[in-house]
Formats: C-alpha cells, sequence, structure tokens
C-alpha cells in the first residue's frame, strides 16, 4: 500500500505523486517532491543533506548549492506554517526537518478521470516536464523549476485546464510516455520543451502540440541572460505563457465553429465567437455578439460569455460599427461587471472591464481593472496593453509606452495588435520620440496594411521630424487608403485636446517649397 502524507492543510499523495493544499494542486518538480516525501518520512526528525542530495540526485555528484535552491523553491510554494515560520527548518551542520504534525495514511491509488469538461467541453493542457540539454545535472533544478512555473502561469487563465497540476503522474513521466498518457486522460494539448544554457545566456524552446495527433501548433524560444535564477524562471514562465494562451484561443475558436450544431454548448458558443472576433470585421464583430448573447442565455453563470460580451461591445464602439454607442457601451459594462461578479480571479474578466471604461472614458476604472487583470495574472498581455491605453487616454505618455511595449512583446502575433501599435506609436510621438513613433506606425501597416489611422500617425511623425517629402508621401497614401466608419481613439482626442490639436498641425503642415528637398 503507497503512503499519504498531511501537514498542515498539505495532502503528499505518493502513489499518485501529487501534493494539495486544501483540495488545489500545487505543482513542484521531481526532486522537490523526493525531498518533500524524505522530511515526511522521517516525523518531524532531521534528514542530512547528504541524504537528500542522493535522494534528489541519484547517482550524480552536485553541489551543495542545488539543493540549496530546491529547498528555497519548496519553501515558497508551501508557504509559512502556523505562526509564520517555515515548513522546512534549516538545522545548522546537520540538515533540514519539517515542523507540524504529520499523519501518515495508506491509500490505494486509483486512476485518475477526466473531468467533464475535458471530455468535450473545455480545452485541457498538459505541460510536460522540459528537459535539460546539458551535461551539467546541476543545471536539472532550473529545468523544473521552469516547468513548475509555466504550470503555476497557465492555471491562472481560468477557461481551460492544466492537467499537469492535477495528474501530476503524467508531469512526472518522460515526454514521449507522457504524451501517451495525456491522450488516455483526454488532455486536448501537450507542451513541452528544453533549456540549454551557454556561459550567462539561457534559451528555453517550447512546442505546443495537439495531443491526439502529435500536430505542432506553436513553436518558439526565448533566449535571456542569467540573473536571480527565480526572477528568470518568472519571466521565461510569463514569456511562454504569453505566447500559447492565444493560440489556445484561436484553435479553440476555429474547432468550435465546425462543431455539429447538435452538440454545441454555452462554452462552444463562446468560443465561436471568439473566433469570430478576432477576424476583426464588422459582420464577424456582430456575429459574436450574437454568439455571446446566446451563450450567456443557455448559462448565465457562464463568466466567459458575459467577459467576452462586454468586449465585443467595446470593440463595436471602438471601431464606429456601434448603432447606438449608449447602448453598447451600457450593455458591455454590465457583462464585464457580471463577469467580475462571477470569477474575481479572471484576468480576462478584469480585462474586458478595463477596455469598456476605457471607450466609457471612465479611465481611473479601467486603470485600477488593468491593473487587477497584471496582478491576477502577470503574462497577461491584454492587461498590459488596455492598462497602456488607459493610461495613454489619461495623458501619461511615458507609463503607457511601458504598459504597451510589455504587452507587444508577450504577445507578438495578436490578430488586433495593429490597434495596439497604433496606439503605442502615439504614445512615442506625445513623448517627444517620433523616429520611434513612426518604426512602430510601419509595423502597425504590416499587421493591417489598409488601416488609415496608422498612415497618418507616420505621417505626423515625419512633420514632426521635419522630413517633409515623406511626411507628404504618406499624406498622399491617405488619400487612396479607406476612412474608417469610426475613430477606436475617439476617447483620447475627447480627454487630451492639446494631442488632438498637435495631430493636427502635424497632418497639415505645409508641404516643402518648389525645388526643397529634406536636406534642404
Amino acid at each position: 500500500m503507497a503512503q499519504r502524507f498531511a501537514f498542515g492543510p498539505f495532502i503528499l499523495d505518493v502513489a499518485r505523486g501529487t501534493l494539495t493544499s486544501d483540495g488545489a494542486a500545487v505543482a513542484i518538480g521531481q526532486r522537490g517532491m523526493r525531498i518533500l516525501k524524505a522530511l515526511l518520512d522521517a516525523q518531524g526528525g532531521v534528514v542530512g543533506k547528504n541524504e537528500l542530495m542522493q535522494l534528489a540526485w541519484p547517482g550524480l555528484v552536485v553541489e551543495d548549492s542545488n539543493l540549496s535552491v530546491q529547498i528555497a523553491a519548496l519553501r515558497r510554494q508551501l508557504g509559512p506554517a502556523a505562526g509564520g515560520v517555515d515548513w522546512i527548518v534549516t538545522v545548522p551542520r546537520a540538515g533540514y526537518r519539517l515542523v507540524g504534525a504529520i499523519a501518515v495514511e495508506d491509500a490505494t491509488l486509483a486512476p485518475v478521470q477526466p473531468s467533464p469538461a475535458d471530455r468535450g467541453g473545455r480545452p485541457s493542457v498538459a505541460v510536460l516536464p522540459f528537459a535539460t540539454l546539458s551535461d551539467d545535472p546541476s543545471q536539472d533544478y532550473f529545468a523544473d523549476g521552469v516547468t513548475e512555473d509555466i504550470i503555476a502561469a497557465l492555471t491562472r487563465f481560468r477557461w481551460f485546464s492544466v492537467v499537469g497540476r492535477n495528474a501530476s503522474h503524467v508531469y512526472k513521466l518522460r515526454p514521449v510516455d507522457a504524451i501517451t498518457a495525456a491522450r488516455e486522460l483526454g488532455v486536448r494539448y501537450a507542451l513541452e520543451g528544453a533549456v540549454r544554457r551557454a556561459g550567462p545566456r539561457l534559451r528555453v524552446s517550447a512546442r505546443l502540440s495537439d495531443a491526439a495527433g502529435g500536430h505542432c501548433l506553436w513553436a518558439d524560444h526565448v533566449d535571456i541572460d542569467m540573473a536571480d535564477v527565480f526572477t528568470v524562471q518568472d519571466t521565461i514562465a510569463r514569456q511562454v505563457v504569453g505566447a500559447i494562451e492565444p493560440e489556445l484561443l484561436q484553435r479553440e475558436g476555429g474547432l468550435a465553429a465546425h462543431r455539429r450544431a447538435g452538440a454545441v454548448t454555452a462554452w462552444d458558443l463562446v468560443a465561436q465567437g471568439a473566433w469570430h472576433f478576432h477576424h476583426v470585421t464588422e459582420p464577424t464583430h456582430w456575429r459574436a455578439r450574437e454568439l455571446f448573447r446566446q451563450a450567456a442565455q443557455i448559462d448565465s453563470e457562464s463568466t466567459e460569455a458575459h467577459l467576452w460580451l462586454g468586449r465585443v461591445n467595446a470593440g463595436l464602439v471602438a471601431y464606429g460599427w456601434s448603432t447606438d454607442t449608449g447602448s453598447d457601451l451600457r450593455e458591455g459594462r454590465q457583462a464585464a461587471v457580471r463577469a467580475v461578479e462571477l470569477d474575481d480571479k479572471s484576468p480576462y474578466a478584469h480585462y474586458a472591464l478595463a477596455i469598456v471604461s476605457v471607450y466609457g472614458e471612465s479611465f481611473d476604472t479601467a486603470i485600477r481593472a488593468a491593473e487587477q487583470a497584471i496582478e491576477l495574472s502577470p503574462g497577461f498581455a491584454l492587461g498590459h496593453l488596455v492598462h497602456g491605453m488607459a493610461r495613454l487616454f489619461s495623458g501619461d505618455a511615458p507609463a503607457a509606452i511601458e504598459s504597451l511595449q510589455r504587452g507587444l512583446e508577450l504577445n507578438r502575433h495578436d490578430p488586433q495588435n495593429f490597434i495596439w501599435l497604433n496606439v503605442l506609436a502615439l504614445a512615442q510621438l506625445f513623448d517627444g520620440r517620433p523616429e520611434a513613433g513612426l518604426r512602430t506606425a510601419v509595423a502597425a501597416l504590416k499587421v493591417r496594411p489598409a488601416w488609415r489611422p496608422s498612415a497618418q500617425v507616420a505621417a505626423a511623425c515625419c512633420a514632426a521630424l521635419e522630413r517633409i517629402d515623406e511626411a507628404r508621401q504618406w499624406r498622399g497614401q491617405l488619400s487612396v487608403l479607406p476612412a474608417p466608419r469610426g475613430d477606436a481613439l475617439q476617447p483620447l482626442w475627447h480627454s487630451q485636446p492639446r494631442w488632438a490639436e498637435a495631430m493636427q498641425r502635424l497632418l497639415q503642415a505645409p508641404p516643402a517649397p518648389a525645388g526643397r528637398d529634406d536636406a534642404g
């Protein structure tokens, strides 16, 4: 019979290889699991450093610092015990021990079944152990830490489940076996990767696959300088998660859009609506709103239905497609507030409230909601982006630049990045950095070549730089680009009239005199 340990709010199930706190899974790596079990086996007694190192790194010779890092990570994951002390106490010149009462019982290994959501509703993701592509075994702990941090970061996105936390026996297997086990559990996606270190530089490669067919859906790598180990792990986790989460959303929307009508659920309607929403056209936005309304009617407790209803109403207003701005903003705000009430831990819900508040010109509310979204999920690109927009619209260009750049770094491939790039270009222009603004406006036009507002910003930046011929060329392009029905920047011009006037002056700058060139 296998053992199950209980201490404080935690239960360590040896058979399943899981650690839970008040029923919620806690992600710890294989070495962390071995160290914790050894401390629990000792029933409050001291376990020597050499013994712990042999258990965590069997057959390998590693330095004491590796054990120190693992112990620090465990302390961070367990948090404080009663009285504010650490669960794991250092005994000088002896080793470590676990404080508090420990209960032990036998437990049989029951098979872990997929949740109802995993069988046909919301998607689920298995995060497989990241490999260490190095001959130095002391780097294994870092790969474990990256895996754990990615699992923790993904769980903050509450519209899908992360099986790596709830089925640690999958997480502990070799990747090839883990993908097979994940498939048997009904998991839809698998994330795997590797860590390679060269001197002070790290490269973390990641790959997102369809667990059923093994097809690669996304792959990329992150290069970063080594610094504090936990800071590096957090940075990598934010960048990887910030990249794959939108890929999952778009993939789910496409799948839902092709499901049989008789099998449609509220979640299917939300996913279909999101798929239409990301096409960013007037017909697809109207269709998306219809689907989100239907989802909210089917399931009035669906956080996702309400938050997406908030988002799409803000979009209809922003792009000038709304036929009743006041009514659409009211519906959007009510839906977003309802989403926050249903799940105040959802970063998307707070984002929905932020974006609706921006177009309702309630910038303080928008900033607070965006900040809450970022606190809940530091790798949530949309949280940083809407924070930047709200900061710019409230008149703070430098703060806007910082947030917008962060959001764009986290999510380089969002279909609506032409909007965020356009806002960033304006922030750079109004911060006295027209050269940077010009580069950003051109980047926005690469995403949406016919987006007239970006060409306007490019023309204004050239005029600010006194590059008259280039400004004239950009103004010439404006005559052939279609004018959008609405102005997504209307709240900015309304709240910051000095910038609106400056923009008009730059766009109306006189052409160069005959015979003059940029050098003249």
